[in-house]
Formats: structure tokens, sequence, C-alpha cells
């Protein structure tokens, strides 16, 4: 399993508009969806900032968010920019893959 984990600070008046477009069921998950390797959103909002988010794109290999990447560069950008007026800010937390110790069906638990 592979994770794409990004942070976002979010303007107030946009917090709803927000989590529709990155929730689970949003226009990312709708454009990953189109990509073989997609396994799902979750999107999860900081308890003491409530304006502070971070989404967890999950992938069944790196291998697949690279081809999707390759695949539908134009049209995420396109989203990129449009849900860009979203937020005061952005960033890449990292991409995560399970350690050597870890098992899917451990939940990711040793």
């Amino acid at each position: 399993m592979y994770w794409v984990v990004w942070s976002f600070d979010v303007k107030p008046e946009q917090v709803k508009a927000f989590e529709r477009a990155y929730g689970p069921d949003g226009e990312w998950a709708q454009l990953f969806r189109r990509a073989p390797g997609y396994v799902g959103t979750e999107l999860r909002r900081e308890t003491d900032r409530r304006s502070h988010y971070l989404t967890i794109d999950r992938w069944r290999a790196r291998a697949d968010y690279q081809r999707f990447k390759e695949a539908f560069a134009d049209q995420y950008q396109m989203l990129d920019v449009r849900c860009a007026r979203l937020t005061d800010s952005e960033n890449k937390v990292g991409d995560f893959e399970m350690s050597s110790g870890e098992t899917e069906a451990s939940g990711g638990r040793v």
C-alpha cells in the first residue's frame, strides 16, 4: 500500500467547499478513480485547529500513483488551480509505504 499525504490550512469561509472537493467522494477522488490502483481518500480535520486538514490518498503501489500523475497531468493541474482558492496553504507531508514489518492484514500494525 502507498499513501500520499497533504496538509492544508483552509480559508474559514471555504471549509464546506473544501470538504466537498477533497472528501472521499469529492472532485479529487473522482479524478483519482479514473486510474487503476487508486484505493481511496481519507479527509481528516485537526481537533484544535478546525480549518487545518490532512488528506490521505491511498494507492495499491507507488507505480500506480506515478502512472496516474503522468496520464492525468493536465486534469490534475486544472483541478489544483481551481481548488487553490479554497486554502491559505498547501504542503505535501510526504509519500509513504508500509514498513518492512507491516502487513496489510494487520491494518499496518505490527
